[in-house]
């Protein structure tokens, strides 16, 4: 195809990178807060239609929907990453055998885990945090929504993935009017489903899969018009060695969504343990920490957005083997993750009530618990943009294992061990200062002139393996 073979007419090659990374940026952005905003708009309307225990059930289901979603983020990324990656060099067969084994991989996923989730959901929100200690109420929504969104899953993860490979396609307006579109539908009908149809839980988790299922539609719909390959039915058919680099492109997106998992199941756990033993009781501190940790996957999703958008840039250029572009791009994506991680900084110090108060109109040890969790958990989170985009960007020069690492460093290394340990000598507030103790020693081991050795050596890597031909692994 002439648009792969010939460099010099791809924009990726041509286009100022700051123009690039802004066209990219913005509706992957876009894309991603809407996919994080489905569980927050039903919050919204939960919490003001049936108050703090229906929000706490939405807070035990999430975690489910991260697993799928780390699953789908984990074939879309990759695939999207091994396309970017095949379109520098030129390489067109492998471009069309990687969008399919993606498609089908992401399908089998879909379906594999949507039945795993339905037939064993009640052990695993007990698991997740709706223990016995847990008010019933609670528990009886969370079964509720968990079934409805459980159905919704194969919808979601497929047009995660597929969103992915559409921006990787150049189309990323299209890859946001699909999550748009869904997000649109899911709020118009949460306060139809709640409020004028009198169906709590359940109102909202049907709303939130009528929009999955409008996003999936939208998604499929664009498989004909790929620019980059032309799609085929043998294409799904899966090859071992595709399917392994798409995979291994995408560990680093794939862990962080896992640990995520991992992060909020712990949590719910702690706070359900340690807040029965505080003057919050056992049901507030879950509750509110939910809101607080949904409300910062929103600014994950804003820097995670702005480094993916950069990844198609740093993709190409690094497989045709210009790496000035690769540099300067690395560079605008680490300045402007920064600027709203700084934002977001002020909002949750001085201003956290303002943003709690959409999600209902409680009082009391609630309130004050949810302006702590957010004043306490997320004081060190200016910190987090060096580490989103620093992770993407190895992923996307096709260095998985240095992505992990620089992943694992703050989810699991730091940020876990310090929430089991602090509660046994504080209570329930050492499961909150987990969040800046493990932010500021994550800083503190990659660093930015750690970052930027990490770069150095990719670049250096590339340079040499330029004589022989070979992408450095």
């Amino acid at each position: 195809m002439e648009q792969i073979k010939e460099e010099g007419k791809s924009p990726f090659a041509t286009q100022p990178v700051g123009k690039l990374i802004i066209k990219f940026a913005i509706p992957c952005v876009i894309a991603l807060v809407v996919n994080s905003l489905y569980n927050i708009v039903d919050q919204i309307f939960i919490g003001w239609g049936v108050g703090y225990l229906g929000n706490g059930a939405t807070n035990v289901v999430f975690p489910i929907t991260i697993i799928a979603l780390a699953f789908a983020v984990l074939i879309g990324d990759g695939g999207a990453a091994f396309m970017s990656l095949k379109m520098g060099e030129g390489d067109r067969d492998s471009i069309m055998k990687g969008a399919g084994n993606c498609v089908f991989m992401v399908t089998v996923a879909g379906i594999l885990l949507t039945a795993i989730f339905l037939i064993f959901l009640k052990p695993i929100l007990t698991l997740i945090g709706a223990t016995p200690t847990t008010d019933p109420q609670l528990r009886e929504y969370a079964i509720q929504y968990g079934y409805i969104i459980g159905i919704g899953l194969p919808f979601t993860m497929i047009s995660t993935a597929l969103n992915a490979l559409i921006r990787a396609d150049g189309s990323s307006g299209f890859a946001m009017l699909s999550m748009l579109v869904g997000a649109i539908i899911n709020t118009v009908f949460d306060p139809i489903f709640i409020f004028a149809c009198d169906m709590g839980v359940k109102g909202a988790a049907i709303a939130t899969i009528m929009g999955q299922i409008a996003s999936f539609i939208i998604s499929v719909a664009y498989i004909p018009r790929f620019k980059n390959f032309r799609f085929a039915f043998r294409l799904l058919r899966p090859a071992a060695r595709t399917c392994g680099k798409v995979l291994s492109l995408s560990i680093s997106s794939f862990i962080t969504q896992i640990a995520i998992t991992v992060v909020m199941v712990l949590f719910n756990n702690l706070l359900t343990s340690y807040g029965e033993m505080s003057v919050y009781g056992s049901d507030i501190p879950m509750t509110a920490m939910g809101i607080v940790m949904k409300v910062n996957q929103i600014m994950l999703s804003v820097l995670v957005g702005i480094a993916v958008g950069a990844q198609p840039i740093i993709g190409y250029n690094y497989g045709s083997r210009n790496f000035a572009r690769v540099r300067r791009a690395f560079e605008i994506a680490i300045a402007a993750a920064e600027a709203v991680a700084i934002i977001c900084f002020f909002i949750f110090r001085f201003a956290p009530m303002a943003v709690v108060s959409l999600f209902g109109s409680e009082e009391g040890l609630y309130n004050e618990f949810a302006v702590k969790s957010f004043r306490i958990f997320l004081m060190l989170c200016p910190l987090n943009g060096f580490q989103t985009v620093a992770a993407i960007f190895l992923q996307a020069i096709g260095r998985p294992v240095k992505s992990a690492v620089v992943t694992l460093a703050r989810q699991i290394v730091f940020l876990i061990p310090a929430a089991i340990v602090l509660p046994i000598f504080i209570g329930v507030d050492g499961v909150l200062w987990s969040g800046p103790i493990a932010d500021g020693l994550a800083f503190i081991i990659y660093e930015i002139r750690k970052l930027k050795r990490l770069h150095a050596e990719a670049v250096g890597q590339a340079e040499k393996s330029n004589s022989t031909g070979d992408m450095p692994q």
